[in-house]
């Protein structure tokens, strides 16, 4: 989906998977300052939509997510993630029920493969799911805003800001009145900030939930019944996740950012020593300079220097070891 906001003065399309809106608006650092000051939005249309309906949908939903979802609230928001059978990351749904549906926005493109599995587990419940999203556009207020929020749109509201299910056909008004306008860039640096992980970037075909840290946040211990969730119960109860989260500080003399994929070692090391880990995304931040998440081996020291390619960063622990 092509946001029309592209054509607002300034905008650079962003590329990869935020493909379809703007990197940003011509001064990246002023829209991040705008985003934490509590003012401005986020464009984020690009995103997949998908409802669920019917008397059995907490119900129906609670047997497939690793959240618990059956008594949900009317208004709060959850985050909640789907596994395979061995207990590895497929999706993460950023979900609210208004009373009469649940809204949940996933990475884009991810919704199709995502309908095609709500669809082939819905067997007797009444239940109704749909791709919404070449109607509903995803607009995220940041914390403090206090932009006006239309009625009849469903909300997510979050520490981190209000997530709001608007109609794609009012976005462009809703922007004239709510601006300024931040692109995907400034949202992304204040996500690295807070150490949130984002399926695709953080993740593999192999990652389990501990070694992001979505364990409480998008995966409750305390229910079972769905799948993958032997694997999560294994690795609470009996050993460690492989992998830890990280968050870096990088050199700030580098013209480029390492990007995502870009090999972690040991900086005492010799360069072409073991890869212990890997970028999963890096960003410039208006206070922080040059930040980025990783992913690395647990047995990693915690206070080790390590080199990203050829850029040496400064680990900050986000999962402990």
């Amino acid at each position: 989906m092509k946001s029309p906001l592209l054509s607002l003065p300034g905008a650079v399309p962003a590329e990869g998977p935020d493909e379809g809106v703007a990197a940003h608006y011509g001064d990246l650092f002023r829209e991040q300052r705008a985003l934490a000051d509590g003012t401005g939005f986020v464009d984020l249309s690009h995103r997949g939509v998908v409802t669920v309906t019917g008397e059995d949908r907490l119900s129906w939903l609670h047997l497939l997510l690793t959240q618990h979802v059956s008594d949900l609230p009317a208004g709060q928001a959850a985050e909640a993630l789907i596994l395979s059978a061995h207990g590895h990351i497929e999706h993460a749904l950023y979900l609210v029920d208004d009373g009469t549906t649940v809204w949940a926005h996933v990475e884009p493109g991810t919704q199709e493969a995502l309908l095609a599995y709500l669809e082939s587990m819905k067997f007797f419940y009444r239940v109704e799911v749909a791709d919404r999203t070449a109607d509903t556009a995803v607009v995220h207020l940041p914390a403090g805003s206090i932009a006006e929020v239309p009625e009849g749109v469903a909300v997510r509201e979050t520490p981190y800001g209000r997530d709001l299910f608007l109609p794609r056909a009012d976005l462009e008004s809703y922007a004239g009145k709510t601006g300024p306008a931040a692109g995907i860039l400034a949202h992304e640096a204040l996500r690295v900030e807070q150490h949130r992980p984002r399926v695709g970037f953080e993740t593999d075909h192999r990652t389990i939930p501990h070694e992001l840290g979505w364990i409480g946040t998008a995966v409750h211990l305390q229910k079972g019944c769905y799948r993958g969730q032997e694997t999560v119960a294994r690795v609470q109860n009996l050993g460690k996740p492989p992998r830890r989260l990280v968050f870096l500080h990088l050199d700030g003399s580098e013209v480029h950012l390492p990007p995502h994929g870009t090999e972690l070692r040991v900086a005492d090391e010799a360069p072409d020593g073991r890869k212990i880990g890997f970028i999963t995304s890096s960003v410039r931040h208006h206070e922080l300079g040059p930040v980025a998440l990783a992913l690395v081996k647990r047995n990693v020291p915690v206070d080790a220097p390590l080199m990203a390619g050829t850029t040496a960063a400064a680990q900050e622990t986000v999962v402990e070891p």
